[in-house]
């Protein structure tokens, strides 16, 4: 399982973090994740716009569900019966958000061993391939913030911000109103996301703001577009 994790995962996300570094960042290691989260997301566009178009397409699923979250807020079995009924008669398979998230959780585990066995010149050299270059020295340093440094508030606080505001603007258009689940969600999910990487290296942090800012460019590209295909269609919930 070792060998496989090292051979088929991250050593081939190591060399590819290196041959970026090598040509495309001016030798700026953060530039290089960057570029790694863009073309990531990109390999995955398929899987975010079959959830975009999902999301679009049951923006009244969501409104169901809500009013379903609201009438039996005090009985939770029945609640998720309820819910269990809609998605099941509106036939909503969630596989592609998972993917997509699955997929980035892993790139964010194989990052952290990148940091936590270290980039020094002998340690890459063990796990380099030949058509490789060895770039020699890495050069950490993001505009005076290390990568690799723990108890940033800086970057940590700007994703923190970011899932904020976003959940807000989201907040705001609800039409049946604001529940007290989604006030809670609205300031614990944020904290906790903060303070989770605060503990881990800086780089988690420019890997998820990169990933959070290409969703909401493309997203709002493609909600676009379905919002006048779902009008087309005339979609129908299935009985």
């Amino acid at each position: 399982m070792l060998t496989i994790w090292n051979d088929l995962l991250y050593q081939p996300m190591f060399n590819l973090l290196i041959w970026i570094y090598n040509n495309w960042t001016d030798s700026n290691f953060g530039w290089a994740v960057v570029y790694l989260t863009i073309i990531l997301r990109t390999a995955l566009l398929p899987f975010s716009l079959v959830n975009e178009y999902n999301r679009v397409k049951n923006e009244e699923l969501y409104k169901e569900i809500k009013e379903i979250d609201k009438v039996y807020q005090n009985d939770q079995v029945i609640k998720k019966q309820e819910i269990r009924k809609v998605l099941k008669r509106r036939r909503v398979k969630p596989w592609a958000k998972a993917v997509v998230l699955g997929i980035q959780g892993l790139v964010l585990v194989l990052l952290y061993q990148v940091f936590l066995q270290g980039i020094t010149g002998e340690k890459i050299l063990k796990i380099l391939y030949q058509s490789i270059d060895f770039p020699g020295v890495i050069n950490t340093n993001f505009y005076g913030f290390e990568l690799g440094m723990k108890h940033d508030f800086i970057w940590s606080g700007a994703v923190g911000l970011f899932l904020l505001i976003s959940i807000y603007l989201k907040l705001r258009r609800l039409k049946g109103g604001v529940q007290r689940t989604d006030l809670t969600y609205f300031i614990l999910f944020p904290l906790s996301v903060f303070l989770a990487l605060w503990l881990l290296p800086m780089v988690k942090a420019l890997f998820i703001l990169a990933s959070l800012i290409f969703s909401v460019i493309t997203g709002r590209i493609a909600t676009m577009f379905f919002q006048e295909a779902v009008k087309r269609k005339k979609i129908k919930p299935a009985e």
